[in-house]
């Protein structure tokens, strides 16, 4: 019996330790709701970089249409690539250090910084 206890302990425990998530991309999140008549491309491109930059995102416009944004955190860092128009955006992982991507798999705190991201963005389209 103390075995099986113990055994099961164990696993808890093990699978507590575990630090990585499925890395799922944010895809054509729609937008179209919150996007007053009269606003522009640059004014979803400014709400974008404004959203990033209030969490610490490093918010570098490419071309029309889409922006890279880098977070640095401590030893960690995450590149996403964040193509938008006046209807949706994506949020699409690029790149990272010390997030142990293995192809599928990512540490835990990625996905929480996207969705931050995400509410982040459509808080400030919302405002605008």
């Amino acid at each position: 019996m103390r075995i099986i206890i113990l055994s099961i302990l164990l696993a808890v425990f093990l699978s507590a330790c575990n630090t990585s998530h499925p890395l799922t991309n944010l895809n054509d999140h729609s937008i179209e709701y919150l996007v007053d008549e009269g606003e522009t491309l640059e004014d979803v491109k400014l709400s974008i970089l404004r959203a990033g930059q209030s969490l610490g995102w490093e918010m570098t416009p490419l071309k029309p249409g889409l922006i890279r944004g880098k977070l640095n955190l401590r030893a960690h860092t995450a590149v996403v690539k964040i193509p938008y128009s006046m209807e949706s955006y994506s949020i699409i992982y690029v790149d990272s250090i010390n997030l142990d991507y293995d192809g599928q798999n990512i540490h835990r705190s990625y996905p929480r910084w996207v969705n931050n991201l995400k509410v982040r963005i459509d808080d400030f389209i919302a405002r605008r």
